[in-house]
């Protein structure tokens, strides 16, 4: 059977649908040799690589998502911000991202890279020198949170003299970090918008909106330079950036695929 590894993409609550795809790797009971993940695809690629099996990671974000009183508590607990910020045009939800990070990471993610029991990259974008960032070693808990620094609701991460933002800025599906580390790569693409109606949405939606749809394009761009041997478009696109309160209609949603994952790698790895 040939090796793979995985590439796991941006798109805010949509890339819950990631989890599917673990439980699928799990009842096939193979795992990847390499994983690299940008925003909310470093987030759960992190706790995948941490040794949580799926269905693990499904049970932390639904008792999460479940409790929408408890969400709300650490959100609060995260921000930087006071409501005063109104007075003076700042934003009084602005999260601290290694604040935000720790608040939703469950127990038992590695502390440092060289814990994890899978090789794991993660993007980020330094956001003054219009570059890529790319951690695979140090500290695991300031990598996720510099990869999830989702402009305009988290404040970007001061790390190593570098101001860092959302990963999903600069590479949202970063299969090509993944080359010569595996005999196939396959990729999670949560970035694909479909239906929506037609209606004029307020600022915030507007500015969220606009990240998904320069994500969708840097997607669109980079396929047409290089392409993993394998690309999952989980069906959820239909989900708001920010949709993370309904992640159970996320996951029934993305389970209907599980069968057909399967299918599509096993028939991959058995090329």
């Amino acid at each position: 059977m040939k090796s793979f590894a995985l590439a796991l993409g941006a798109g805010g609550a949509r890339g819950l649908a990631h989890i599917a795809v673990f439980e699928a790797l799990d009842e096939l009971g193979v795992r990847p040799t390499a994983i690299a993940g940008s925003s909310i695809g470093a987030l759960v690629g992190a706790l995948y690589a941490s040794g949580m099996s799926g269905k693990a990671i499904r049970r932390h974000t639904l008792d999460l998502a479940l409790n929408r009183t408890e969400v709300f508590r650490r959100l609060m607990g995260a921000r930087i911000g006071a409501w005063s910020h109104l007075l003076t045009l700042g934003n009084p939800v602005l999260l601290d991202a290694d604040r935000f990070c720790s608040a939703f990471l469950p127990d038992g993610v590695a502390a440092e890279f060289s814990g994890l029991s899978i090789p794991l990259t993660l993007i980020a974008a330094d956001l003054h020198a219009r570059s890529e960032v790319v951690f695979s070693d140090g500290p695991l808990k300031p990598a996720i949170a510099a990869s999830m620094a989702i402009p305009g609701l988290v404040q970007p991460l001061h790390l190593g003299g570098r101001v860092l933002i959302d990963g999903g800025a600069i590479d949202p599906l970063p299969f090509t970090h993944l080359t010569g580390r595996a005999d196939v790569i396959i990729a999670v693409d949560c970035s694909v918008e479909h239906g929506g109606d037609a209606k004029v949405p307020g600022p915030w939606q507007s500015v969220f909106g606009a990240i998904t749809v320069m994500g969708q394009a840097i997607v669109t761009e980079k396929l047409k330079h290089a392409q993993p041997d394998l690309i999952l478009r989980p069906r959820v696109g239909f989900f708001g950036m920010f949709d993370f309160l309904q992640a159970s209609a996320i996951l029934r949603v993305a389970e209907t695929m599980v069968p057909e994952i399967k299918d599509k790698i096993a028939a991959l790895l058995e090329e």
